[in-house]
């Protein structure tokens, strides 16, 4: 992947997550909250608050577990799109939705070439250890013998 198209989709799950987060704060307290006044169901953004600096810092580690934690997410807003009547949370549901799979889609498409170098490389770390290994047999099985005759 290109660094031009690394850094689209590394500014795709920033923006992506502010927005999910912003959204879940205006629909849970002021555009369809539960019950007016009660604001107890805004908690539900605190887990993604903690990944906002790691994503805007673009830590693989933090969009690795960050796309895993928006599927809950995803999940809440299927639900609440299906079982919801006020159109304004069903609404509010399906923008859900289409923030988690942005941000999942960016973070997992991010992260991708960086799980592949990762790989190749403990591929060739296994290979160096097997080869290290291998040598340190030959060299031991080509060295001569210690002579018992000989006084030390």
């Amino acid at each position: 992947m290109t660094e031009m198209g690394s850094k689209k989709l590394h500014i795709g799950a920033a923006v992506s997550l502010l927005c999910l987060i912003a959204l879940a704060i205006a629909w849970e307290c002021f555009i369809s909250p539960y019950k007016p006044g009660n604001y107890f169901f805004a908690i539900k953004v605190v887990p993604l608050l903690f990944a906002i600096r790691g994503v805007l810092t673009a830590r693989v580690y933090t969009l690795q577990w960050s796309s895993m934690l928006v599927l809950l997410y995803f999940m809440e807003g299927v639900v609440r799109a299906s079982g919801d009547a006020d159109p304004a949370s069903r609404l509010m549901a399906a923008l859900e939705i289409v923030l988690s799979i942005s941000f999942y889609l960016c973070a997992i498409f991010y992260v991708r070439p960086f799980k592949r170098l990762a790989k190749k490389l403990e591929k060739e770390k296994k290979a160096e250890e097997l080869n290290g290994t291998h040598n340190t047999l030959d060299i031991n099985q080509t060295s001569a013998p210690h002579d018992p005759s000989e006084k030390a």
